[in-house]
């Protein structure tokens, strides 16, 4: 009876784990707010929106004024009061707020340092920030953390820091403090700095509202084949597993859907500072259409100065122009299509950080139907060699051994195992040739081999590549360069078992029957 009851126990706290999972999606509150350079000329009426999905901004970049480094100043050139009286920017903010807009600022950037890079006190650090929030009234705020500020650990420490202190004044105010941190992404997911930055917030017991991923400027990070939609996509589900593992580690585990709300997604319009990476309306639809599936807390864009079709006299449009995409756009707008169905605000993003996490389910995998060996710690593999775990497919990149497939990780070369996909309905074992005993003699250490002489170990078939004695052929399985031997594919064997076939009679020759294999295969 206990058995039965700790059973219902533990079934109803999954259930209500994902009970929790989904309702911190529902509840989340999607929005969409387009970034706007608030200090390029001319100046961006964004008091006036073009469009409904335009009514809300993120106006950037707040940065250290380069002569007084805890002062904050507008893009380095403008105080608060001279942006006032050049800019009317205060005037024009509580305009767009009249207006039912919304309005978050932006720290940061790539090209002026952010506060804490030149703000060592701690306390300064939080009072400049605190400033920037009350001159403006804001409930949201944006670090933008890029280039030389991301790769200063010391600046990122200092920041967490003076942000959790803000936050927890404003809290004990009843005025709670909406963090955004942007960062720049690859396909493969956020940089090392990039993850480095994210625990330093969590550590420092900053309650962040999510994590923006700048899928832009891809560079040789992004495969030719992949287009600028397919990396943004690669990017947000890569991101999405290291945050699973980030929040983890900061003992906040939460949910796969509500860490969906953790994310934003913010794509670079039209042409990209790289030429050969333009991001389409096409991308744009698309893209929007796998936030909304999956449950995305933000969407941006850079930048809603840009979102129009360039004028003909602007003649080279693969040179990027603060005021314009680079592409023809006919009559669309970016934003409109970015933020269709975000239709909450950046105050309705819970900032509560832990949630229950849910039970994955536990998959069998059945070695009579998984189309490859199970994965097992007592094997070796070598690269391309394929294996079934947790009801899916890994390929290795290179020779391992007790590496767990599924292991969560961070960067991708922290794993020797790639994801293929699912194990389908209706897969059998791949066979993997046998080769018959006395067909390929065993490797021998006190043996001399030459080039093109066959050994067999571990039942394996190995070539060697030139004279040899006592040079196991363990070496090549690891992958070693300087090995002389080479391990025959399964296809190398079958067509070495078929050339023995066809050179001697069957009853003298053993044939070579394919047998399904439960210790080593690879793709057949």
């Amino acid at each position: 009876m206990v058995g039965v009851v700790a059973a219902v126990v533990a079934g109803s706290v999954t259930g209500w784990s994902r009970f929790e999972d989904a309702r911190a999606a529902e509840d989340s509150g999607s929005w969409f707010a387009g970034y706007v350079d608030a200090t390029a000329t001319p100046f961006y009426a964004f008091e006036r929106p073009q469009t409904e999905e335009g009514g809300s901004v993120v106006l950037s970049f707040v940065v250290a004024d380069p002569e007084s480094p805890c002062e904050p100043s507008w893009g380095a050139a403008y105080s608060f009061d001279e942006a006032e009286s050049t800019m009317d920017l205060d005037r024009r903010i509580a305009r767009l707020l009249q207006s039912g807009g919304e309005v978050a600022v932006s720290f940061g950037g790539l090209l002026n340092d952010e506060l804490a890079t030149s703000c060592t006190d701690v306390n300064d650090l939080k009072d400049a920030y605190a400033s920037v929030v009350e001159r403006y009234n804001l409930t949201t705020i944006d670090l933008d953390i890029e280039g030389e500020n991301l790769l200063d650990t010391a600046a990122g420490e200092r920041r967490a820091e003076a942000i959790a202190l803000l936050q927890e004044e404003r809290l004990a105010a009843d005025e709670a403090l909406n963090v955004w941190l942007t960062l720049p992404v690859a396909p493969t997911g956020l940089t090392e700095p990039g993850t480095t930055a994210v625990t330093q917030m969590l550590d420092g017991g900053v309650d962040l509202a999510g994590v923006n991923i700048m899928t832009m400027d891809f560079g040789e990070s992004r495969p030719t084949s992949m287009s600028m939609l397919e990396a943004s996509i690669a990017a947000a589900e890569a991101t999405h597993s290291q945050l699973s593992t980030l929040y983890s580690r900061a003992d906040l585990p939460l949910g796969p859907q509500a860490l969906w709300t953790k994310l934003g997604l913010t794509p670079m319009i039209g042409q990209n500072d790289v030429v050969s990476e333009v991001f389409s309306l096409d991308h744009a639809a698309g893209l929007n259409a796998f936030a909304v599936e999956k449950g995305i807390g933000r969407m941006s864009m850079w930048s809603l100065n840009r979102d129009a079709t360039c004028s003909d006299n602007y003649a080279d449009v693969t040179v990027v122009s603060v005021g314009c995409s680079g592409i023809d756009q006919d009559g669309q707008s970016f934003a409109q299509i970015l933020g269709q169905e975000f239709e909450g605000t950046s105050e309705t993003i819970s900032t509560t950080s832990a949630s229950p996490e849910p039970t994955p389910e536990l998959v069998e995998d059945n070695p009579e139907t998984s189309p490859y060996p199970i994965w097992s710690e007592d094997a070796t593999y070598v690269a391309e060699q394929r294996v079934v775990w947790n009801g899916n497919v890994y390929v290795a990149k290179w020779w391992n051994e007790d590496s767990t497939p599924d292991n969560p990780v961070l960067q991708a070369d922290e794993t020797p195992w790639t994801l293929i996909g699912p194990v389908l309905p209706g897969e059998r074992p791949v066979a993997a040739p046998t080769v018959p005993a006395g067909t390929v003699d065993e490797w021998d250490p006190e043996e001399v081999y030459e080039s093109g002489d066959l050994v067999k170990l571990d039942n394996h078939v190995f070539e060697c590549k030139w004279w040899s004695q006592g040079d196991s052929p363990e070496a090549a399985l690891q992958g070693s360069a300087g090995s002389p031997w080479d391990r025959l594919t399964n296809d190398d064997v079958l067509k070495l078992l078929e050339g023995l076939e066809d050179g001697s009679s069957s009853e003298s020759t053993p044939s070579a029957t394919p047998t399904p294999t439960a210790t080593r295969s690879e793709s057949p």
